[in-house]
Order: structure tokens, then C-alpha cells, then sequence
């Protein structure tokens, strides 16, 4: 799929930093994007922004077992997706479900490290879970890919797209599709996940079933100009 501006290029062909609330979020809305910029060597890298510590209740110091159990999931995640470990993840570290507010210090620094990695690895895009999506966490990437996007110093697209979110108001953003991925790519990327789709740390947050069923392509939505 062709993409107008800025760059009139495909998909595959954009520089991608790819920002996710948590870990199971890239697997479950940008899998696509993420092995089809990585089949074609435009794969900038991935960027974590909570520690995913908000899917179980963990006492005392199991909560250390969590993030690290997590990261080590989404590594797993992102390989699987991409074919390679060249890129690592990276991780923010903002307390899951505790976003720091746009106006916040954290906020601002994480905004300019962001805009300092796009700089340094030239990316041409960045896609991130939507506005509208209805928890915090998703709703703040957004607000931070915005941030980034304004202190970049270089043409740096923003794309949005769904994990939990509804559709968008008709007429305010273009939307392209991504290559769709080989059959069970995205099904076993997900299986990476296992704290989220098993008792493996205990109760906890389990994916419904329904979301299990992915798409083969991703669609993302890039906000039209006024």
C-alpha cells in the first residue's frame, strides 16, 4: 500500500519506530507493520512505554518477576514478528496504568529522548495505539507520539492504530493496510504472551478469546490535514 504525504513511499519502504503501551500491544495491533518494515531492513525499533506491572496483582517482590517475565515476552514477541534481534525494545518504564500527565517532567523527557532516537536512527514514521482508545496508557502513547512528532526536527509521520479503540469519526483520518502477514505469523507472535493468555503468574488479566482471531493486515490512521 502507497502512502501520500510526506514521503509518497510504501510502507515497507518508511523508516518505522513503532511505540506500544505494553507489552502484547504490538503483537495485537501493529504485527503487520512490524514484520513488514522488518522484511524490508526499515524497522527503527520498538518502544515500550509502561512496565506492563498492572496485569496482575503482584505482592511485595513478585512484582519484579512480572516486568522482567514481560520484557522477556515481548522480546520474544518482537523476534517472532520481525525474524531478528538486531533492534532490542525499548523500555520507558512508566508505571502501568499511571501515565505521567503531558505537562509532567517525565512526560517532556521522555517526548525529547523519543525525538532524539528518531533523529539519530532517521524515522519516517512513527505508529502508535490510538487517541480514542479507551485506557490511559494507550490514550498517552498517542498524546507522546504527538510530542514527538512536534520536537523531532525532521518530517516525521504519526500513525494511529486500534487495539481496544472503536472506529474513527468518518472524514478525519486517512488510512492505508499493511502487506497481510503469512497465516499463524501473528498467532504465534502472540503466544509469546503467555502471562497474558495463561495462569502462568497467577490471576490475573487473560486476553478474551475474540481477540485471539487477528487480522492478517493492519490498518492505520493517519490524521488529514485541516
Amino acid at each position: 500500500m502507497v502512502i501520500g504525504s510526506p514521503s509518497c513511499r510504501r510502507i515497507g519502504d518508511l523508516r518505522w519506530l513503532v511505540l506500544a503501551p505494553h507489552p502484547d500491544d504490538e503483537t495485537l495491533g501493529a504485527g503487520a507493520l512490524i514484520a513488514e518494515a522488518s522484511r524490508a531492513g526499515c524497522l527503527a525499533g520498538l518502544v515500550y512505554l509502561t512496565d506492563g506491572s498492572g496485569s496482575h496483582r503482584s505482592p511485595g517482590d513478585r512484582n519484579g518477576r512480572l516486568v522482567s517475565t514481560r520484557r522477556r515476552e515481548a522480546a520474544g514477541a518482537v523476534f517472532r514478528l520481525s525474524g531478528s534481534r538486531k533492534v532490542a525494545p525499548l523500555h520507558l518504564g512508566w508505571k502501568d496504568a499511571a501515565p505521567a500527565p503531558p505537562e509532567s517532567s517525565a512526560f517532556g523527557l521522555a517526548a525529547r529522548r523519543l525525538a532524539a532516537l528518531c533523529r539519530r536512527r532517521q524515522v519516517d514514521a512513527l505508529a502508535v495505539t490510538a487517541l480514542h482508545e479507551p485506557h490511559c496508557d494507550h490514550a498517552a502513547a498517542a498524546r507522546l507520539a504527538y510530542a514527538v512528532q512536534a520536537l523531532a526536527k525532521r518530517r516525521l509521520l504519526v500513525a494511529e492504530y486500534l487495539v481496544w479503540g472503536g472506529a474513527f469519526e468518518r472524514g478525519t483520518h486517512r488510512t492505508v493496510r499493511t502487506i497481510p502477514m503469512p497465516a499463524g505469523k501473528r498467532r504465534h507472535a502472540l503466544r509469546a504472551h503467555r502471562s497474558q493468555l495463561t495462569g502462568v503468574l497467577g490471576p490475573g488479566f487473560r486476553l478474551p478469546a475474540e481477540r485471539v482471531r487477528m487480522p492478517a493486515a493492519d490498518t492505520l490512521y493517519m490524521r488529514r490535514s485541516p
